[in-house]
């Protein structure tokens, strides 16, 4: 192992996620590093005291003198990450330097019990009701944080949904043409799934934790005794105090609140994930359908410099599929939770929740640029539409030509015969299908039966886009919170789009 001449020196070997450049921003690092979760420690520390002291459990005034100890800059966060080895956390080594802290700083004395400030310091508490509560206060910041990213996004999102609710591309299944769709579905099934995944997030609760050493609250029984409060009063005076949920029992090895906040987690980076991949295929120069926002630096290759690539995608990603893994890790974890406070498993939980907030904040950052700054073009749209010409219409046809022809001779149906007609067209080359399909199509349906104008209305995609718009309007009505100040049902106002035509 490699030595260090100090601290310090250990210090400048600090984690600044090169390796994980979806999240390395100074956002992320400020709301989940080990700063952050050092202040979260520290500031549960600082609430218990104040909830002894209004409770008459603490001398009067140890509340501000832990308060003024709390400040995390007194503290060397890469030494009590090394000193954490020795008591498998790093609460431990920290209520070390914390107990020091207050007493350099308690100049009033021992105070009305005789033992001084000190005595606030994580009384009845134990290292889990610390780190835990610490966790959901790390969680509750970063939460805050990347709900506001998603709204961002959401908004942008129904934007698009709004504005090309008519704009024809084409929709895909299984690699393969399927059937007209627009651009505006697409975007709204966007917004749909990322506002869903926002939605389930900000209805989580984050939970304080109190249970003391074993979960039965004994400590807190003894240091309460006499008192007219319990310690279910002291415990919710704490979530009271740090803004959390409070509890009606201990959940030291129930972990319901961990795994619901992994995978509320997730579900963000699994929708983010799905645009992600979608503008990945559609920005492919034979696509060539959306492009990212383009920006000084970003997308260049090391080798290539013809290459715009569209790493804003490739960061989001990158962060949808790291994310099961991690959500999956707490519920192995939660499945482990032996005893009354298990050997490993709590630990396990601990980088992987706060890995999951680090890649949801850093996607969600990535996602609303991209959102906010996507180009489109249309006209790329209608050519990829058109690369199957007239078969892609041919559920329309099938559906009211069918019933015109009846069964002939030989006994098929109509479906039976325009199914020969489309299994007929795909033996031509690809570039004559169009013009075999129109062929053989009149060939087996006489224009008394079906006229040339309503062929080619048929034939129409625009025509075939089924409750599309409604569809959207919808998804979108369905989440208001998420599209501030929009009529869904209203019309959107004409935008100039790349090809530069005006678009209602």
């Amino acid at each position: 192992m490699t030595s260090f001449e100090s601290d310090s020196d250990i210090g400048l070997q600090g984690d600044f996620n090169l390796l994980s450049p979806v999240s390395a921003s100074p956002l992320v690092a400020a709301l989940t590093g080990d700063r952050a979760v050092l202040a979260a420690i520290l500031r549960v520390e600082a609430a218990w005291a104040a909830v002894l002291e209004e409770a008459g459990l603490a001398p009067a005034g140890s509340a501000a003198v832990v308060a003024a100890a709390a400040e995390v800059h007194r503290y060397d966060v890469a030494g009590i990450a090394v000193r954490a080895q020795g008591g498998a956390n790093p609460v431990i080594p920290l209520l070390a330097d914390l107990r020091e802290q207050v007493r350099a700083l308690d100049t009033g004395g021992t105070g009305a019990a005789g033992v001084g400030a000190v005595q606030a310091v994580h009384t009845s508490l134990t290292s889990q009701d610390v780190l835990d509560s610490a966790l959901m206060l790390l969680a509750r910041g970063a939460v805050r944080e990347l709900l506001a990213e998603l709204r961002a996004t959401t908004a942008a999102l129904a934007a698009l949904a709004e504005q090309h609710a008519q704009t024809l591309c084409v929709g895909r299944s299984l690699t393969q043409h399927s059937l007209p769709f627009s651009f505006g579905l697409k975007a709204a099934q966007w917004f749909s799934g990322l506002a869903a995944a926002a939605r389930r997030l900000e209805a989580l609760e984050l939970p304080v934790q109190s249970g003391g050493a074993a979960g039965t609250l004994a400590a807190g029984t003894v240091l309460t005794a006499g008192s007219r409060l319990s310690p279910f009063d002291l415990s919710d005076r704490l979530a009271a105090e740090l803004g959390l949920a409070p509890v009606p029992a201990p959940w030291h090895t129930n972990r319901l609140a961990v795994t619901a906040l992994g995978d509320a987690l997730a579900a963000v980076t699994d929708a983010a994930g799905k645009i992600a991949s979608d503008v990945l295929f559609l920005s492919r120069p034979e696509v060539a359908e959306l492009a990212e926002p383009r920006a000084a630096g970003r997308g260049v290759s090391s080798a290539m410099p013809q290459k715009q690539n569209p790493v804003l995608s490739v960061l989001v990603r990158s962060a949808a599929l790291q994310s099961p893994n991690l959500a999956a890790q707490l519920h192995l974890a939660a499945a482990n939770f032996n005893d009354e406070r298990p050997d490993g498993a709590w630990h396990s939980e601990w980088p992987a929740l706060r890995q999951l907030l680090r890649l949801a904040l850093g996607a969600a950052g990535q996602l609303r640029e991209l959102a906010g700054g996507l180009q489109l073009f249309p006209d790329a749209m209608r050519r990829n539409l058109d690369l199957s010409g007239p078969l892609l219409l041919s559920e329309a046809v099938t559906a009211a030509v069918a019933p015109l022809l009846g069964t002939d001779n030989s006994g098929r149906t109509g479906q039976q015969r325009l199914q020969a007609v489309v299994d007929q067209t795909l033996q031509a080359p690809a570039a004559e299908q169009a013009a075999a399909y129109r062929r053989l199509l009149r060939a087996a349906v006489p224009a008394e039966l079906l006229p040339d104008a309503r062929l080619e209305e048929l034939l129409d995609p625009a025509n075939y886009l089924g409750q599309a718009a409604e569809i959207s309007r919808r998804i979108l009505a369905a989440y208001p919170e998420y599209a501030p100040g929009r009529d869904a049902g209203a019309a959107s106002p004409p935008t100039l789009d790349l090809n530069g035509a005006s678009r209602g």
